[in-house]
């Protein structure tokens, strides 16, 4: 009895935080995602870091966010580094990174220490649960492994595999998307430099490359470098302007690089802001694949923007062929999921 009261209380603290915010977390947490991403990539960092802190108090994986405020301190850090030769900018900019990365994480680490101080150090049981005795001690980690069965393989099972045929429609695309991605990301590479890229980015020359492509809604944006003032920024911008167009003019291969344009295969454009969409992809399929409960995945990777890129590029209508059928087969799974999904899952049916 004892136990099953402990278990109770432990679930309860588990949602109470997505209760906060509305019936179901997930489609918030989607918003305050993609939300953030747009800010971020849009220059305005206060607010992306606000959204995507909201990101993890509505979904504990939104902590995962802190990813892209750390590739772009990294980014401004090697251009104040390597370009700029400014080892203060660097240094700041690190800081930065650091700190809001740290505020995307708060919300996660608050609920840890709101479970832990209610029911490790001020239960009422004398008996502490397995949970509080561990060196990390998590208590959605323990729900989820000791209550849910959540592990690695462990939804391995004959009688799973339905839920893998409902997860396989959503699986499928974000595999296509990541590797998709991938081979225009490795064609970048071997067209020009990183370090070419970098620069391209900090100086804000992808503005107008990414009008046509698929990924232009959340990456067509500039982003702005680190702490300097107007004259010398000023200067900078022009100097690297005419470096970089003579360098890209030197280093054009298959018109790839064309001032300051980043074109794949079939004027697909794919910059490098694109890798660590991608990386986060990567890991939450895989999460989602080997780890969780494996229907799940249909909301899981909802918030992922390469999974909708990857739709609008089969969707596109200069495909033809297999890609235009796949493109109905496209739009048939994203209307079921909808008008099913918003009829079977709050009736508790096994939707997702």
């Amino acid at each position: 009895m004892t136990n099953h009261v402990l278990a109770m209380t432990e679930q309860q603290h588990v949602s109470v935080f997505c209760f906060c915010f509305g019936r179901y977390s997930e489609s918030l947490y989607a918003l305050f995602s993609l939300g953030g991403l747009f800010y971020l990539f849009s220059g305005a960092r206060t607010v992306a870091m606000i959204m995507l802190a909201l990101s993890g108090s509505a979904r504990s994986n939104g902590a995962l966010n802190a990813g892209y405020i750390c590739f772009e301190a990294l980014l401004q850090a090697y251009d104040a580094a390597i370009q700029k030769k400014r080892p203060m900018w660097a240094v700041q900019a690190l800081v930065t990174g650091f700190l809001r990365s740290t505020c995307v994480f708060l919300p996660f680490f608050a609920f840890q220490a709101y479970g832990y101080l209610n029911i490790c150090v001020h239960g009422d049981t004398d008996e502490l649960r397995p949970w509080c005795k561990a060196k990390l001690p998590l208590l959605y980690s323990f729900i989820q492994s000791h209550y849910w069965g959540v592990g690695f393989l462990r939804y391995f099972q004959v009688k799973q595999l339905p839920n893998f045929l409902l997860a396989s429609p959503v699986l499928s695309l974000a595999v296509y998307s990541i590797v998709h991605y991938t081979k225009l990301l490795h064609q970048l590479f071997q067209s020009t430099s990183i370090h070419e890229q970098i620069i391209a980015i900090v100086d804000g020359r992808l503005v107008e490359a990414y009008e046509s492509s698929d990924v232009a809604t959340v990456l067509k944006s500039e982003i702005s470098t680190g702490p300097h003032n107007k004259k010398q920024g000023n200067t900078e911008v022009k100097k690297r302007k005419s470096v970089a167009a003579s360098a890209a003019s030197a280093a054009s291969l298959d018109s790839n690089v064309s001032r300051g344009r980043i074109v794949g295969d079939n004027k697909d454009e794919c910059p490098l802001l694109v890798l660590p969409f991608i990386l986060h992809l990567t890991f939450m399929t895989f999460t989602a694949f080997f780890v969780m409960h494996v229907q799940v995945s249909t909301r899981f990777l909802s918030a992922s923007p390469p999974i909708y890129w990857a739709a609008s590029r089969i969707l596109a209508p200069a495909r033809g062929g297999s890609c235009k059928r796949w493109g109905y087969f496209v739009i048939v799974y994203f209307v079921a999921y909808i008008l099913l999904g918003s009829l079977l899952f709050p009736n508790f049916y096994p939707f997702t």
